[in-house]
């Protein structure tokens, strides 16, 4: 089979098993896409979307906005030929010198002084979370203080620490965003979320 044929099979395989689901035509894309990365078809009920998210998403890439991540992983999955027609640049800042020096320095973790180096490159852009509870619980610290302006977060962070607690304080507040409930995700999961928006323009 050719890898188109064995996706347009993966997807149809994901949809007759997820079955009824609720979600909107749009919405259900980016969910199948993260089903189809993992294999996991939690993500079908603990997957959250701001009312606005879809909008601000779509309108960022239009626009030519840039998308920041938390990891080189989340950075490498991400489909950049998809993206260059619009003039997006994918950003990550986690192995840059001065941002290893100052989380030495600081004692803070790299991707929460890379959240902080990233301020001016996020405005009106995209936050990608897939690892980093850390940098995401910056991030809405941020918005609450008004010195974060992405138009859209990301925020799908992995793991046993604060994974679920980042995710909680983020579905909390009245911004725009795509995540989920508990401590599920990952860089790839992420990435997928950001490709199955491109793939909708």
């Amino acid at each position: 089979m050719k890898p188109l044929e064995i996706e347009d099979l993966s997807f149809k395989i994901i949809d007759r098993e997820a079955g009824d689901h609720g979600f909107s035509m749009e919405k259900w894309s980016i969910v199948r896409r993260m089903i189809h990365t993992s294999a996991d078809f939690e993500y079908k009920t603990t997957v959250r979307f701001h009312p606005d998210a879809l909008e601000v998403g779509l309108k960022a890439i239009k626009t030519g906005k840039k998308i920041i991540t938390d990891t080189n992983m989340a950075k490498a999955g991400i489909n950049k030929k998809g993206l260059e027609k619009f003039g997006v640049e994918v950003l990550c800042l986690i192995n840059d010198q001065e941002i290893i020096e100052k989380a030495k320095k600081t004692g803070s973790t790299r991707a929460k002084v890379a959240v902080d180096a990233s301020l001016v490159e996020m405005e009106n852009g995209i936050y990608v979370v897939g690892n980093a509870p850390t940098a995401l619980l910056r991030l809405v610290e941020l918005i609450r203080q008004g010195r974060a302006k992405p138009a859209l977060i990301v925020g799908l962070p992995v793991g046993f620490v604060n994974a679920a607690e980042s995710k909680a304080e983020l579905v909390e507040m009245d911004f725009p965003y795509i995540s989920n409930t508990g401590r599920k995700g990952g860089s790839n999961v992420a990435a997928s979320v950001v490709n199955a928006i491109v793939k909708l323009l």
